[in-house]
């Protein structure tokens, strides 16, 4: 995956207002299931996000639990989960509005 602004080419990114990392899933213990959990989206969300694009990947294969939506939802961030090239058009047309968007997305399975 590329990132505007980064001359790194991405497997999987964590991406918000004016930054970018890969997403390393090994940091917070993340697999395909459970799946995403607060831990891998709290970077993002400390940036100060209104919305948050999770990418499940090209087959959706991995998860999103709903503890997850809850955590983001309590925090007052609207969370849009979509398979990754859908998660990505999606974040491109939020970002291009000027909203604070943030995103994670795993771009294989």
């Amino acid at each position: 995956m590329k990132v505007q602004g980064s001359t790194k080419i991405y497997k999987d990114c964590k991406v918000w207002p004016g930054g970018s990392r890969d997403w390393d899933w090994r940091e917070t213990g993340t697999e395909h299931s459970p799946g995403v959990q607060p831990a891998d989206v709290e970077e993002v969300v400390e940036k100060g996000v209104q919305i948050l694009v999770i990418g499940r990947g090209m087959s959706e294969a991995l998860k999103v639990p709903p503890s997850t939506v809850e955590y983001l939802k309590k925090k007052g961030i609207d969370v849009r989960v979509l398979q990754t090239e859908k998660a990505v058009k999606e974040y491109n047309a939020l970002a291009t509005q000027g909203i604070r968007v943030g995103g994670v997305f795993h771009s294989t399975c």
